[in-house]
């Protein structure tokens, strides 16, 4: 006996898929297993088969068109072939998790495809023979099959593949150890719900300039349901700076909605102008762009020379030169992250 996988769309149908069935078990081929995609043609089905030696390709797309097949795509298969495709896909994250710079030879092994690289962020696509994913590395990744069609089930797996490598990427650009410039060591790194407490606590350490600074309203800082929000944005993130002894000292939040994000910084007012915010920033930056945001908001007073100095500092490393908009005593600062993506307000 030999392994084939046979690819063929039949009609949507009721009793189609047993009249391919039977036409297959007319040629003594066991179905091993059986998988069907749902698409505009009709429904896709995927079988593993254990067809007789003397069988040929020929043979089965005979069976496969007299059982009411039609674009069959029949290829030998070996044993690998016995794994579900769903079971692949989930030891596909599991590797991602440790390597996700390896997406794009993930998805070429998972959907037998060819895989190529555009430095450009495109749309998502999805057609018969080409869709595209996000590298959360930056760029898009292009995936092309011309032997079989892709499917949407095979479409939402390479999406989600992709996000789960992106989640992974912007854990690791989050999750770092800073050594400040008078020797004192942070550990920055992404924040939840279960720090709240802690965060509750470094509001009181801050001064009531430095949170009119913050939230540019009232001098007592938000309640815990909105700092619960905060750690927890429907897009965005939050990341908190937390000392040797475990104390958080400094909160980042980058809160976004469409192509723009914004981002704003507490630090404790013992830890102030020590590099913790210039740290912090640089990485919301680092986490905007994987997260395909076009550009950074910062909003703060014109008179707050800190602030103003740290956003200096960082728009130095950026392609764009940053736009000011001065509304009396605030500034709203863009900081654009794509030349190519500059987004009007």
């Amino acid at each position: 006996m030999t392994l084939w996988r046979v690819r063929a769309t039949i009609d949507d149908r009721p009793g189609y898929l047993a009249v391919l069935a039977a036409s297959l078990a007319l040629r003594s081929v066991n179905i091993l297993a059986v998988q069907v995609h749902t698409t505009e043609a009709g429904a896709v089905d995927d079988f593993l088969i254990d067809a007789p030696d003397q069988l040929t390709e020929a043979d089965l797309r005979a069976a496969v068109e007299k059982g009411r097949g039609r674009d069959a795509w029949i290829s030998p298969a070996d044993a690998h072939g016995l794994v579900d495709p769903p079971t692949q896909a989930l030891g596909q994250a599991a590797r991602l998790i440790a390597a996700p710079e390896n997406l794009g030879e993930t998805l070429g092994t998972l959907l037998d495809c060819e895989v190529t690289w555009r430095p450009f962020r495109e749309p998502q696509r999805y057609s018969a023979h080409e869709m595209t994913v996000g590298d959360p590395f930056g760029g898009t990744l292009v995936l092309t099959r011309s032997a079989t069609v892709f499917t949407p089930a095979e479409f939402a797996r390479a999406q989600a593949l992709a996000e789960v490598a992106a989640q992974v990427t912007r854990t690791q650009i989050a999750q770092a150890t800073v050594l400040l410039p008078d020797g004192a060591e942070l550990t920055l790194r992404p924040a939840g719900r279960a720090d709240l407490d802690d965060v509750l606590a470094l509001h009181e350490q801050c001064s009531p300039e430095s949170l009119y600074r913050r939230y540019l309203t009232g001098t007592r800082g938000p309640s815990a349901a909105q700092l619960l929000r905060l750690l927890e944005p429907r897009r965005g993130c939050a990341m908190v700076a937390v000392d040797s002894d475990g104390r958080v000292v400094a909160l980042a939040n980058l809160v976004g909605e469409g192509e723009i994000a914004e981002a704003a910084l507490l630090v404790a007012d013992a830890w102030q102008r020590r590099g913790i915010g210039t740290a912090l920033l640089r990485r919301l930056i680092s986490l905007a762009r994987p997260a395909e945001f076009a550009a950074v908001l910062v909003h703060t007073q014109a008179a707050n020379a800190p602030m103003l100095r740290t956003v200096r500092r960082i728009a130095e490393g950026l392609t764009v030169d940053p736009a000011y908009d001065r509304d009396g005593a605030f500034i709203t600062i863009t900081l654009a992250l794509n030349e190519n993506r500059v987004p009007t307000r």
